[in-house]
């Protein structure tokens, strides 16, 4: 039997993505799944609800939504949106399957809480870093986002602009920006930064990722420390122990004073965003100067960082931006939705949802399934009496 998916409009405060996006909605009516949105579902990201319905789309309102879909798509499901995400517990039903961001590593309680309702939720930031997930990979496609727009910001809040320019009224040296991580985010903000001109470095604990730093025309930090074991499963980066990074955050007190521009974007899956910049490193750059700290929403890489503000010390200006993605809705939706569009390839090839637990990415991305928590690693996490307080991207 064929099956409807749903797309209910996004509640978490600020968010501005929608789930699916018009462009996609013809292959997977193709594939015979049919399409109910919320209707405005995707106004704040540019995508009107004509648009929808002009590729086979339904427009209805959210309890219809949930009431008629066999799987609901949400860029925000509750893990994610804690509170008013709470509002639609009561909409969803046993047998129902759930898609989004939900922060299963943390999010105990609304693991539980959807586990009750009776549906499978699938966690997209689950999703394995193997190749045959990477059309799925919704957080390295956020992260290019997130990347790209905290240049912007960086660009915006300097006193200074990024390139060299050759005037009538004498030479601007260009700036220089430093990039701490070098993922998906770390190497998007290189790659922009070095568009708009800047005279740009990269730094990782993962010493493997030189190479992918040079490529992009930045010079790649080296610091007297062994970064070989600093690098995890699945490309991510690992926790080390307090020692590294004490040892770490002394060898680049030196290298910030040099800098206009820090861009942090380092992070650890399940674990609290590290702190690379203490206070006393932040005072060793020249007043004017911007930290970005993209790990804001973590507890940030900067000691200084408050999440959803701009904090000034000693005339430096310390940025913590949250959701950056959401800041650029129409390509950020797009790409989101790519990515969900070839999950539902997978767990609905011919319009038949298909539950195949021996599939390594369905498998790795059930959190819940038949009335509890399935995924392995998440239901001994909710055994622990101190689970972990923050995810890591």
């Amino acid at each position: 039997m064929a099956v409807t998916l749903g797309v209910p409009r996004e509640t978490f405060p600020g968010e501005k993505r929608v789930a699916l996006v018009p462009k996609n909605c013809e292959a997977l009516t193709k594939a015979g799944i049919s399409l109910i949105l919320e209707t405005g579902a995707g106004d704040a990201s540019g995508y009107l609800d004509e648009q929808y319905t002009s590729r086979g789309a339904a427009m209805g309102s959210r309890s219809e939504v949930f009431g008629k879909s066999d799987i609901v798509v949400q860029v925000r499901t509750l893990g994610a949106n804690v509170q008013a995400g709470r509002v639609d517990l009561p909409l969803m039903r046993a047998g129902q399957t759930v898609i989004g961001f939900a922060e299963p590593l943390t999010a105990i309680q609304e693991n539980a809480d959807m586990a009750a309702t009776g549906v499978s939720l699938i966690a997209l930031e689950l999703v394995p870093r193997i190749t045959r997930a990477q059309s799925m990979d919704v957080l390295s496609s956020m992260a290019t986002v997130a990347g790209y727009h905290a240049v912007l910001l960086a660009a915006k809040a300097l006193p200074k602009m990024f390139p060299m320019l050759m005037t009538a009224a004498g030479t601007i040296k260009p700036a220089k920006v430093l990039v701490l991580g070098a993922g998906v985010a770390g190497l998007q903000a290189i790659s922009t930064a070095r568009r708009l001109g800047a005279v740009v470095s990269g730094y990782d604990v993962r010493a493997a990722v030189k190479e992918q730093v040079e490529s992009l025309g930045a010079r790649f930090v080296e610091l007297a420390m062994d970064g070989a074991s600093a690098e995890g499963s699945g490309g991510y980066a690992k926790a080390m122990d307090e020692n590294f990074y004490r040892r770490q955050r002394e060898l680049l007190t030196e290298v910030l004073r040099e800098q206009d521009v820090v861009i942090t974007t380092a992070a650890v899956p399940g674990k609290r965003a590290p702190v690379l910049i203490t206070a006393s490193m932040a005072s060793a750059m020249a007043p004017g100067s911007v930290i970005v700290d993209i790990a804001a929403e973590r507890g940030g890489n900067c000691e200084l960082t408050r999440a959803g503000e701009t904090v000034m010390h000693n005339g430096i200006a310390i940025l913590g931006p949250v959701n950056l993605a959401t800041e650029l809705p129409f390509h950020a939706s797009q790409m989101y939705s790519a990515n969900v569009a070839s999950l539902l390839k997978l767990l609905a090839p011919k319009g038949e949802l298909i539950l195949n637990l021996e599939d390594e990415i369905i498998r790795e991305t059930l959190v819940t399934h038949g009335g509890k928590v399935v995924h392995a690693r998440i239901a001994e996490m909710m055994q622990e009496p101190n689970p972990a307080t923050a995810g890591g991207r």
